[in-house]
């Protein structure tokens, strides 16, 4: 069918596939073309011949076009609403094939039958090894770019501290990097695999005992409920998270270039063990992306609930409260922009710090005032005193 179009997808991300202006004009109508990516699907000719498939087959596969796209939460809902594909029976990877995109009325079509070229067996192993391939180098890219935006965020001394922890990985990175620049120049794979096989134990070794420090510091404010304790704490904590989730953002960049270079050498050494061995990448990943949010999530709990303690200290301690109100939050949103490349998203709203000029006309404000001077708090003709001090608030604000 001439403009037939076919999309596999393995929730990560969405290949289009079929005649270049039939591509395009597809991923155009929905929005998406300026995020698209070209894939190769050439690569699938090593598994067509490991799985015996006729030399015509492979041919038919490399003629069409094949653009990648990472699938963002929202374009998944889009994907999602629009009908959705079809589950094949390799497992993660789903299909469907779509008339000419510029004569249907809805966005997505299903159209599955026989005449699909994709949803060979072996093709589809292959797809959903150069999906992960492709997902990994997404995930890779944009945690570069937000290592800059880290980098520019951490002052002299953090990024030395950084920077004596990351060293023990510059052999990792090197070779690395090494082997994905001659990898974009078509280098073999079983060579490039020679230089970073060894390599992943560093990262690995790393990785784990950055994860270990920051877990830790969500234990910094337990127990305290003195705002001058806390405002030490959450300093100290933001701080501290800021080299941790920069080493981390660093290690899972490495990694992800890593397992590129791995499937690579998989797919052309042993092409029969590709399925299985992505679905174990796949689930390294999801594995990585559920212990960053349990330690990150259990951080920003803890924080929140020095915020709350904050907050409710503005009378006597408005200064200080809102310094803590103004860390916390500032370490909250590092850790949602390290979130969004894991494709991990909260939406947390940020803490307000409670004014001066509403924590007096509140009672319980008052009540915590008070017990924390050892008297009574009380209203006088809309002013604050807090007796047996000699100190009177009046309308206007202390110094903060």
């Amino acid at each position: 069918m001439t403009g037939e179009i076919e999309l596999v997808s393995d929730d990560d991300g969405l290949v289009v596939a079929g005649e270049r202006s039939a591509v395009e004009r597809f991923l155009e109508h929905a929005g998406l073309l300026s995020s698209a990516g070209e894939l190769e699907l050439s690569k699938l000719t090593t598994l067509l011949k490991a799985s015996g498939e006729v030399a015509k087959t492979a041919s038919d596969i490399a003629e069409q076009s094949a653009l990648y796209l990472k699938l963002t939460p929202e374009s998944a809902k889009r994907l999602k609403d629009a009908g959705g594909l079809m589950k094949t029976k390799t497992e993660g990877i789903s299909h469907a094939m779509l008339g000419d995109p510029g004569k249907v009325n809805k966005w997505l079509q299903v159209e599955d039958g026989p005449a699909s070229l994709l949803t060979n067996p072996a093709v589809l192993s292959g797809l959903g090894g150069l999906l992960s391939q492709f997902a990994q180098q997404s995930e890779a890219q944009e945690l570069k770019t937000l290592l800059v935006k880290m980098d520019e965020k951490l002052d002299d001394l953090l990024r030395a501290q950084r920077d004596a922890v990351l060293a023990k990985m510059n052999r990792a990175a090197a070779a690395i990097k090494e082997a994905m620049t001659i990898r974009a120049h078509g280098g073999d794979p079983e060579t490039l695999w020679d230089k970073v096989s060894g390599e992943s134990a560093t990262i690995l070794e790393v990785q784990e005992t950055a994860l270990k420090a920051l877990g830790a510091l969500a234990d910094k404010v337990e127990g305290k409920s003195k705002v001058g304790d806390l405002k030490r704490a959450i300093h100290e904590i933001e701080r501290e998270a800021a080299i941790q989730l920069s080493i981390l953002a660093r290690c899972f960049e490495l990694q992800d270039e890593f397992r590129v270079v791995e499937l690579d050498h998989v797919l052309t050494t042993a092409p029969h063990t590709l399925d299985g061995h992505r679905l174990g990448v796949m689930e390294a990943r999801r594995q990585r992306r559920e212990s960053v949010l349990e330690h990150t999530q259990r951080l920003m709990e803890r924080m929140d609930a020095a915020g709350g303690i904050a907050n409710a200290n503005i009378v006597l301690h408005a200064r200080a409260a809102r310094s803590v109100v103004e860390s916390l939050n500032a370490t909250a949103a590092v850790i949602e922009d390290f979130r969004v490349p894991l494709g991990i998203r909260t939406n947390r709203q940020a803490l307000r710090a409670i004014t001066w000029s509403e924590a007096v006309r509140d009672p319980k404000q008052l009540k915590v005032a008070g017990a924390e001077a050892g008297q009574k708090a009380v209203m006088v003709g809309g002013a604050v005193a807090v007796t047996g001090l000699g100190i009177v608030a009046t309308k206007q604000k202390p110094s903060e």
